[in-house]
């Protein structure tokens, strides 16, 4: 519900595009993919950065930004799709520890082509995909560690920190 208003909230804007991505439930954590214009998206991580501001009684906690890209061609997401993960999914021990922050993104950043890819594929073959989403196969799903491991990681930026440097402008040296 909580998604739904902020898109509705969004597209009163005439200039804003359609959100579509994908919502993943995880008993702990939520991982949430937004594609829609650079505008909708920074809508979306203010009100992100004014919920994270209401401290223990926001509906979100501990929020992080970890990849925002500009000018993409196509989108992954043909509408706007939510999935629970019912149990956890789980990457051998250590596996994350061994990793690069920017690894571990550029490995959450292929499972959620592969999902995609899956979805693109169920809306290929005519399938109900809002009913087929929920039973994603699990190696689909980025391992709820590397979740948390990246929530951790100091390179990913909380939403507040994320605007602060994004609404600043460069300093270029003026003899470079």
């Amino acid at each position: 519900g909580y998604h739904r208003g902020l898109f509705e909230n969004a597209l009163e804007d005439h200039s804003r595009e359609q959100v579509s991505g994908l919502l993943l439930l995880y008993s702990s954590c939520i991982l949430h993919v937004v594609e829609s214009c650079s505008s909708t998206i920074h809508l979306i991580i203010q009100d992100l950065a004014s919920l994270q501001r209401q401290g223990h009684s926001a509906l979100l906690q501990e929020i992080k930004v970890l990849v925002m890209a500009h000018n993409i061609p196509t989108r992954l997401f043909p509408d706007w799709y939510m999935a629970i993960a019912a149990s956890p999914v789980t990457c051998p021990q250590g596996s994350t520890q061994s990793q690069s922050t920017a690894e571990v993104v550029a490995e959450c950043l292929t499972l959620l082509l592969k999902v995609a890819a899956c979805i693109q594929s169920l809306e290929d073959d005519s399938v109900d995909t809002n009913e087929s989403i929920h039973t994603l196969a699990p190696e689909l799903l980025i391992p709820a560690e590397t979740i948390n491991y990246l929530h951790n990681a100091e390179e990913c930026a909380s939403p507040e920190d994320f605007l602060r440097i994004y609404l600043s402008p460069s300093q270029p040296a003026l003899d470079s």
